[in-house]
């Protein structure tokens, strides 16, 4: 790896801690946003063979910008194959056929469950959220979960309004402040980003948070991780 660039930004550190963690030979279910960001520029870096299938049902998606939506053109015209939403899930996702899939929510508790349903009670809510979707299938149909959320107090609680998705197959957990993974159970930390201590993200936690007894600091993304996101974010478009 290159020299480090001086700069990235705290998306950037979780599109990169995130990618390194897919391989050549992954079969991937991708979200819009930053787990795009994270698949594509793995695809772009360590990992051209890795598998890109969107919820829209594209399969082997070699986007050169990165997807608005999953609706966008550019997905399906660069698939291997397009096939129905049906398909994706009944044949592809509950056949078995998909190992990793990213996940996001507005609340994650300590055993990795997920709630993108409401904020407060459900027939009342303070925040009615967009839903669980694809989700509970995807949580409960791949093999590892990746899930990307920024670290408050907000998203990290004691206890979820509601249960979208179970965490059982949760991995990690890669935020803004750093790496959790699901060790017995139970979130817990495993690294901190570059200029950040652990404290810090017990602050940010809802709960008392576990620490693995030998945390490290991921390391900051290098050069020439930096120059192909960054590519790939603006290729197309200046």
């Amino acid at each position: 790896m290159s020299a480090v660039a001086a700069e990235y930004t705290a998306d950037e550190m979780m599109a990169v801690a995130a990618a390194r963690r897919l391989t050549d030979s992954n079969v991937c279910f991708v979200g819009i946003g930053l787990p795009s960001v994270a698949a594509n520029l793995a695809r772009h870096t360590h990992a051209p063979g890795c598998t890109l299938i969107y919820e829209s049902g594209t399969i082997g998606a070699k986007p050169v910008e990165l997807p608005l939506s999953i609706g966008d053109g550019e997905l399906a015209d660069t698939a291997v194959a397009v096939v129905s939403v049906p398909e994706i899930f009944g044949y592809w996702l509950q056949g078995g056929r998909i190992d990793v899939g990213f996940l996001g929510a507005a609340q994650i508790d300590r055993h990795g469950n997920l709630n993108s349903t409401v904020i407060g009670d459900y027939d009342a809510p303070s925040v009615r959220l967009p839903g669980g979707g694809g989700a509970p299938e995807i949580a409960l149909g791949v093999r590892d979960v990746f899930v990307m959320l920024r670290h408050s107090p907000r998203a990290f609680v004691e206890r979820l309004d509601f249960t979208t998705s179970v965490g059982d197959n949760l991995r990690v957990v890669i935020t803004d402040l750093g790496i959790l993974e699901r060790r017995d159970g139970e979130l817990t930390l495993v690294a901190v980003h570059p200029g950040l201590a652990v404290e810090d993200v017990r602050a940010a936690t809802g709960w008392d948070l576990r620490v693995d007894d030998d945390v490290s600091e991921t390391e900051p993304p290098g050069g020439d991780e930096l120059t192909a996101l960054r590519a790939l974010r603006t290729k197309g478009r200046e």
